[in-house]
């Protein structure tokens, strides 16, 4: 069975045979299954009242702040985004009741952001749904192939230097 990639590499090959295009199976593989799983995933969360961001600010802060949250800036760099989108994030989350400041006793200037019990007790429901549709999206893949892919991209992402969240 072929997918639209082969199709394109093909076009590619025929009309410029002397060009190696064979990267552009695995780029533009890995592109296109990107915007397809980002649309289930929104498609998902939408249907549990949540945009896909904001489970994963909530799910951020409940695997690794605890009782005491994360700083803002501790969640901004676990969320790879700007100072000032982290800031609207946690200013919409907040007036969902999901996530509050908390101010930080030993640096007044450092605030730390912790769920509501509200905002733990939904990540805890969703995070087994969650999964369950993850399972879903690589249904086509046995586990053995599953961790090979993983293995293959960890070795892609570390090559690209994605190694850290801190």
């Amino acid at each position: 069975m072929r997918d639209a990639v082969d199709l394109i590499t093909a076009h590619w090959e025929v009309e410029r045979p002397d060009v190696d295009v064979s990267p552009m199976a695995v780029i533009g593989r890995i592109t296109r299954l990107s915007r397809i799983l980002e649309q289930d995933l929104k498609r998902f969360f939408a249907g549990h009242g949540l945009e896909f961001w904001e489970f994963d600010v909530l799910a951020t802060l409940r695997r690794s702040g605890g009782d005491k949250g994360l700083t803002a800036g501790a969640l901004n760099r676990a969320a790879m985004v700007t100072s000032g989108a982290i800031t609207n994030r946690i200013d919409r989350l907040a007036a969902k009741n999901l996530v509050r400041r908390s101010p930080c006793a030993d640096d007044r200037r450092s605030v730390y952001v912790q769920l509501t019990p509200e905002g733990r007790a939904l990540v805890d429901h969703l995070l087994p749904l969650h999964v369950a549709n993850e399972e879903r999206l690589l249904s086509a893949l046995t586990p053995t192939d599953r961790d090979h892919l993983a293995a293959l991209l960890r070795t892609l992402s570390i090559g690209l230097d994605d190694t850290t969240l801190d």
